[in-house]
């Protein structure tokens, strides 16, 4: 099967990032992958792209006229790609060069219509002790209690996530209005709700391979307690948007939030206290604040967007 990864890039700020998820995708062990570079309107990151990508035949470059965004940018690039898989990772992560082989070996032996792996933290910054994993979505990392192995899920992350290519075209791709729009940039979800429509279409998931991993960079401001919070607020704002675009979105919330509350809370309050230990007893807070913070952001979306 040949795999079509799209990288969409913006900023001269992170092009060595980007460089580095760019040659990671065509350093694949999987023997026949396209890389499709789409620059979101900005021509000197075009030409700098161009410059050091165009003389290769594995590799598609395009550039908007104007800035429309991730998911009109991710569209674009899966109506560029030529593979029967279309997948796509962010600027600021790198594929372990077994990815696109794990992946195709889902559509091959599990008969998969989309798939996707796991996302590990690469911590350019140092690893925040005060953060507890259930929270590690915040950062764009997977999370403890996201799934016990291999198997199907409503969605991965955007960041390791294919479909084949004829599903993705048929679903007409990402919703633009979904997220990313200029009016409303911290909305999140775009794949949620293409995974949604695809179940609702086709009746399966995302197939999870944990073995399909892509490292994210996780920078120092995303470290920030600060930043942390306000992530929650508009995560949890988030998902509440995304009930009024996908039915039955908040089923797996609910399942999370009650791990969270009822096993995860308990077990770290616990640990500290027989511990004694400041480190454990901070994360149990800090998991405290972040649910709380992403229920004020729940709560704030309900007056806007109603099921």
């Amino acid at each position: 099967m040949k795999v079509s990864v799209v990288v969409c890039t913006y900023t001269l700020d992170i092009y060595e990032h980007f460089r580095e998820a760019a040659d990671s995708v065509l350093a694949q062990t999987h023997d026949n992958v396209e890389l499709v570079v789409v620059v979101d309107g900005t021509p000197e990151v075009y030409d700098q792209v161009v410059a050091d990508y165009g003389h290769r035949e594995d590799t598609v470059i395009a550039c908007n006229d104007e800035n429309v965004g991730l998911l009109a940018s991710r569209n674009r690039g899966a109506e560029l790609a030529s593979g029967d898989v279309v997948a796509f990772i962010d600027d600021d992560a790198v594929a372990d060069e077994a990815w696109a082989e794990r992946l195709t070996r889902a559509y091959e032996e599990e008969d998969a219509i989309a798939a996707g792996g796991k996302m590990t933290p690469e911590w350019v910054a140092g690893k925040p002790s005060f953060l507890p994993e259930e929270f590690y979505w915040l950062i764009g990392v997977t999370h403890r209690g996201f799934a016990d192995g291999p198997g199907e899920v409503r969605n991965t992350f955007g960041s390791n996530i294919s479909f084949r290519a004829d599903v993705f075209a048929e679903l007409g791709g990402f919703d633009v209005d979904i997220g990313g729009r200029k009016g409303d940039r911290n909305l999140q979800g775009g794949e949620t709700e293409l995974c949604a429509r695809m179940r609702e279409e086709y009746g399966q998931g995302v197939w999870y391979d944990p073995e399909a991993e892509v490292a994210h960079k996780v920078f120092k401001y995303r470290t920030e307690f600060r930043w942390l919070v306000d992530r929650a607020f508009w995560q949890g704002y988030s998902k509440r948007a995304m009930e009024s675009f996908v039915e039955d979105e908040s089923s797996e919330e609910s399942g999370f939030l009650r791990m969270l509350l009822l096993e995860s809370a308990p077990k770290r309050l616990s640990r500290a206290v027989r511990s004694f230990q400041v480190n454990h007893l901070l994360q149990f807070f800090v998991l405290c604040i972040l649910t709380a913070s992403v229920g004020a952001g729940y709560v704030s979306a309900m007056f806007r967007y109603r099921p």
